[in-house]
């Protein structure tokens, strides 16, 4: 008996960075995820980048743009992500028949002894004398196993269909709701930043039934543990919006317009690289409509909806609250904010490996898998967080120039780097913490505790904010991301719910 399951996450330190099987293993998934994770925040990044070039109010106008679109956007996409990845994942390890198991099947109906079954199979493919998942058919026919080219994934199927509405969905809701939506948010008629901002955010939004097709369809390749295919077609979206932002913004002279329309354009391409990939993988189109999981991604999928609000909406209301101090200070926490996720976005590639890995574990019932793998890739989160945190604290210090040459946002920019480089070890936890609990299937704690965690966040936020201005939102923010690695770790620390096995 296990007394102390906070031992068991934290046991065998010394083999964090051990290149055995399962070090390469989340090797393999962590690091294409965290680099195609982190491809869409750069590429807003060079948006950023370019749009400080016109002026201060067009950068804090995108800004809000950015963070509408993202609060919009993540509430339909991260349920979506992370429900196809563990759900793909599991339905991938069940339809895993081992070549033993498939022989034992063969022998009872055949007089065949195994030694003369294995003489039969071919010498030249190593492959067939493997596991074999269900998805093949396997027949003997003159004397060879015959099998289907692609596979049918229920959980595949679903989740294309509910990314083409949600797509489609938050589209007309930005389009037409655009002017309401930045007056929540603190533009106001007659602000200067409300032409831009809406200008951007309508255009953008054009690109979001992309966006949510790309999304639910890197979300089926996460669950086949393979990131290198997301990632190839993740760079080269974001390469060609890198190449067209100057192009629209300055040679056509478009302004924040050709930022948006050069993004659109990306993500169109990003869609159709993937969908493109996944049809040589899998067939696309379900055999019945009664082969689509409505119930189950729909059980799974509010739950992790109340989730995202909850998590979306405190950086959003930090968001506001920035913009309702000036366009100055908002156009500094726009910067320090983009950097803070993006870098953050690194340990997301640790917690999609250990999602992927652990939801494979899960379906199997190897516990002992689970045990390692959580343990791994904690320690490997807390590492990379300390890394990020020397990093970020040096780079940003003298690099914010890249960002903007307005003195005033410099100023700000300065006092938030502190912030946005002490919190790196703590978001990169609560990250993996994430990622770990998804794997597990556990959705409603990872629901319900971050509600009580933004409910606390939202006070903090709004108190800070009124008493102390631009660095009270960073505190709050700080708080925020610590209560949310605490829930996390609370779960898997007092060994409850999925993670009970591990007092065993």
């Amino acid at each position: 008996m296990e007394k102390n399951p906070i031992r068991v996450i934290f046991k065998d330190a010394g083999h964090t960075f051990k290149k055995d099987e399962l070090g390469k293993e989340i090797a393999r998934i962590a690091f294409p995820a965290a680099l195609a994770l982190m491809a869409d925040p750069i590429a807003s990044l060079v948006d950023t980048a370019f749009i400080g070039r016109i002026g201060p109010v067009e950068l804090a106008a995108v800004g809000v743009s950015i963070a509408i679109f993202n609060q919009v956007s993540r509430i339909a996409i991260f349920p979506l992500v992370s429900i196809t990845t563990s759900f793909v994942a599991e339905d991938d390890a069940n339809c895993t028949i081992t070549r033993d198991e498939i022989d034992i099947e063969e022998t009872r109906k055949s007089p065949l002894k195994e030694e003369e079954m294995n003489e039969m199979l071919p010498r030249d493919d190593p492959e067939k004398q493997t596991n074999k998942p269900l998805g093949f058919v396997n027949t003997k026919t003159n004397d060879t196993y015959l099998e289907c080219e692609k596979r049918h994934i229920p959980s595949a199927y679903s989740a294309l269909v509910f990314g083409s509405i949600l797509g489609l969905l938050q589209a007309v809701i930005l389009i037409f709701g655009a002017r309401s939506i930045l007056s929540i948010m603190g533009v106001k008629h007659g602000s200067p930043m409300l032409t831009p901002a809406e200008q951007y955010l309508k255009l953008r939004s054009l690109g979001s039934p992309a966006v949510l097709l790309s999304l639910a369809t890197q979300g089926v390749f996460r669950g086949f543990k393979d990131t290198k295919t997301p990632l190839f077609a993740t760079v080269i979206g974001d390469a060609t919006n890198i190449i067209l932002d100057p192009i629209f913004m300055f040679v056509l002279k478009l302004g924040v317009r050709g930022a948006a329309i050069a993004h659109v354009v990306s993500q169109y391409l990003l869609m159709l690289i993937l969908l493109w990939r996944l049809c040589m993988k899998i067939k696309v189109v379900p055999p019945s409509i009664t082969d689509l999981q409505y119930d189950r991604f729909l059980k799974n999928g509010f739950l992790l909806l109340a989730r995202v609000i909850a998590v979306t909406f405190c950086v959003t209301l930090a968001a506001s609250m920035a913009a309702r101090e000036g366009s100055v200070p908002m156009a500094a926490f726009q910067v320090c904010l983009q950097v803070w996720l993006t870098t953050s976005l690194l340990a997301d590639g640790l917690a999609v490996a250990g999602q992927a890995i652990l939801a494979s574990a899960f379906a199997v019932g190897d516990h002992e898998k689970a045990r390692i793998t959580a343990t791994r890739v904690l320690q490997l989160g807390l590492a990379l967080g300390l890394i990020l945190s020397v990093v970020l604290g040096l780079g940003l210090r003298f690099g914010g120039q890249i960002f903007t040459r307005d003195v005033h946002v410099l100023h700000l920019m300065r006092v938030g780097i502190p912030f946005v480089a002490i919190t790196q070890p703590i978001n990169s936890l609560a990250f993996v913490f994430d990622g770990l609990n998804f794997g597990a299937s556990d959705f409603a704690y990872s629901a319900w505790s971050m509600v009580l965690v933004a409910i606390a966040s939202i006070g903090c936020l709004i108190l800070l904010s009124w008493s102390k201005g631009f660095i009270g939102i960073w505190i709050a923010l700080t708080i925020y991301m610590s209560l949310r690695m605490l829930a996390g770790f609370w779960r898997i620390g007092t060994a409850t719910g999925p993670w009970k096995f591990l007092r065993t």
